[in-house]
């Protein structure tokens, strides 16, 4: 008889181990009605992750204005590049990362560390068009992940 419950309980953790592997690859997501698949969230953890890409959009946006500068302030662009790099990400609720499906973690994880690659770029004085093509390979990803994905908000 404890033989069974044994066979029983490995059972369970084996079902239990397949859904949480099927749920960190999947995602909370549904088919969204224009082509995209949504990934459903609370309306906090929406915030948190736009605020995100808020941030990360401003941090582009830093590199491209100093490179716009005749003289540009390569210590402040590579500030606002390492704002948006790894660290940003270290302290991730995972809840949230769990809700999200793996392309869209991919994408966002692989962003966080090209920032950091492109703040050490500037400050090892790469040229204008070597920096702009480190940033368009980034928001060539950016907008791919907004072609794929919607984040619902709890609405």
């Amino acid at each position: 008889m404890r033989a069974r419950w044994c066979q029983i309980a490995i059972g369970l953790w084996i079902v239990a181990i397949g859904a949480l592997a099927w749920m960190f690859i999947r995602g909370w997501t549904a088919p969204g009605t224009d082509q995209r698949t949504v990934v459903v969230l609370a309306a906090s953890e929406r915030d948190l992750i736009l605020a995100e890409m808020r941030q990360l959009l401003k941090a582009i946006h830093g590199v491209i204005a100093g490179l716009a500068d005749g003289e540009p302030d390569r210590s402040a662009m590579a500030d606002a590049a390492r704002a948006a790099g790894s660290a940003m990400a270290a302290d991730v609720n995972p809840i949230i990362m769990a809700k999200l499906p793996l392309p869209f973690k991919q994408m966002g994880m692989s962003i966080h560390h090209d920032m950091d690659a492109l703040a050490d770029a500037v400050m090892q004085q790469e040229t204008p068009p070597q920096l702009l093509k480190r940033v368009a390979s980034m928001t060539a990803r950016c907008t791919t992940c907004h072609d794929l994905y919607r984040l619902s908000g709890g609405e």
